[in-house]
């Protein structure tokens, strides 16, 4: 082996190490928000933000470490995958979280969802309204 081999083989060993570390850590910080912080919408913010950054670094050390290509697609597709399933999962927690009124509406700077949810809950409710008048018999 050359020795410039070895160079590059202990500069990617060093990146990895980085990365692996900095990953960690990341997912150790969504891990003590999900536990810490107050709320519903805090919480999904820590455990969702973190963790995706957390797992790119982790998926890139393990690319770098195997040093090998074809392993790179696969761990771009599942980082993809969490790019796109994370933010809706944490979309649809938070919406029924705050329609059964799971969080701390005098934390939020601003409530644009309010308008929206009592629209909906008012349109419900003149459906069932204008169901129970069609459902009733001349009498």
């Amino acid at each position: 082996m050359t020795p410039d081999a070895s160079g590059a083989d202990a500069v990617i060993d060093a990146v990895t190490a980085v990365f692996l570390v900095a990953g960690a850590l990341m997912s150790l910080a969504a891990a003590v928000g999900l536990l810490r912080f107050p709320d519903l919408m805090s919480r999904m913010h820590a455990a969702t933000k973190p963790q995706v950054l957390g797992l790119f670094l982790l998926l890139a050390a393990i690319g770098l470490q195997m040093r090998s290509w074809w392993v790179w697609p696969v761990l771009v597709v599942a980082w993809i995958f969490q790019l796109l399933t994370v933010p809706v999962s944490a979309h649809m927690v938070g919406r029924s979280g705050y329609r059964t009124k799971h969080g701390h509406r005098e934390l939020l700077a601003a409530d644009e969802l309010e308008a929206v949810v009592l629209k909906a809950a008012g349109e419900r409710a003149e459906e069932k309204a204008a169901g129970l008048r069609t459902n009733r018999s001349p009498g």
